[in-house]
């Protein structure tokens, strides 16, 4: 069961195997390093992804799936970034299309998207004006393409742009597996003063094949929390706040596996670096919510070094 969701999805949270399969994450971590061993998948941050560096993308109905409670929770924080009357962009994705539905309630707003789902959402509200680009539509996340999307976006000027994608790192920054998609979303960030990218824990630490935004364009990440196990994660989140990314994590006092409204869920913001001082792992755990790691992580996480 773990390895056909990985080959049909690329990347599967350990999370979202547990839920799937109905065992503990520690069990399914046990299962991965056996499949990992046998060379069928690859583990990383968190999750298990094909083998080969770099992941897939997924079609829309498998990510539609993935991770949808952290989407929830950053769609209902990264809406509360948009204000009345403001001009946007906002780019294909499962979270975006999450933002989206948050957005219809905002009044004034003008949405500029090659996404069909950003659209969809946007369709029934009256206050909210939806420009799309023009270009090729590409089925599988239902998005607009191509040159005609990319000219469609010249001379355009927006305050924000929003966006997901496949994979984040401190290095590269944000990047998908698809050159078209990857070309378009550029073209977003070069019309907005701001770019806010939406991406779960999952995608932190993830490189795929194409480069959309470069992690110095990057002006704010809205993400959820990692697990408490997931320190590569946490280690990830303090290299990007210490290039300047500043990193708003969604969560609620009891995470986000259960079943909670927006209003349980809470911001809380990481600060870039100071001049002279890059904050310390700890401190990085405590500005997230997440604490300090307990003795059974701190072997855990001692355990994943060694391997």
């Amino acid at each position: 069961m773990i390895l056909e969701m990985v080959r049909a999805n690329g990347a599967v949270s350990l999370r979202e195997l547990a839920r799937v399969v109905q065992t503990s994450e520690v069990t399914v971590r046990r299962d991965v390093r056996a499949l990992e061993a046998e060379g069928l998948l690859d583990r990383r941050h968190g999750g298990a992804v094909l083998p080969g560096g770099f992941t897939r993308e997924s079609g829309f109905p498998q990510k539609s799936h993935l991770a949808t409670a952290e989407k929830t929770a950053i769609a209902d924080l990264a809406a509360g970034l948009v204000e009345e009357g403001e001009a946007i962009v906002v780019g294909a994705g499962t979270t975006t299309q999450e933002l989206a539905r948050r957005l219809a309630r905002v009044p004034g707003l003008t949405v500029v998207t090659n996404s069909l789902l950003v659209a969809q959402a946007l369709a029934h509200a009256n206050r909210v004006e939806v420009v799309m680009t023009g270009g090729t539509l590409r089925g599988s996340n239902y998005a607009l393409v191509g040159s005609g999307a990319e000219q469609s976006l010249q001379g355009l000027r927006v305050s924000k742009a929003f966006l997901s994608g496949s994979g984040l790192t401190a290095e590269r920054g944000l990047s998908t597996s698809n050159m078209l998609s990857a070309s378009v979303d550029r073209a977003l960030v070069q019309a907005a003063a701001e770019v806010v990218v939406l991406a779960d824990h999952t995608k932190l630490g993830t490189d795929t094949m194409f480069q959309t935004v470069p992690t110095d364009l990057i002006t704010r990440l809205v993400t959820d929390e990692p697990p408490g196990h997931d320190d590569r994660a946490v280690t990830e989140l303090q290299a990007l706040a210490d290039q300047g990314v500043q990193i708003a994590v969604a969560g609620a006092s009891g995470g986000l596996g259960g079943d909670q409204g927006p209003a349980a869920r809470q911001q809380r913001a990481l600060p870039g670096p100071r001049r002279g001082h890059a904050p310390g792992a700890s401190a990085l755990r405590s500005a997230a919510g997440l604490g300090e790691p307990t003795g059974a992580e701190r072997a855990r996480v001692a355990d994943l070094r060694r391997r």
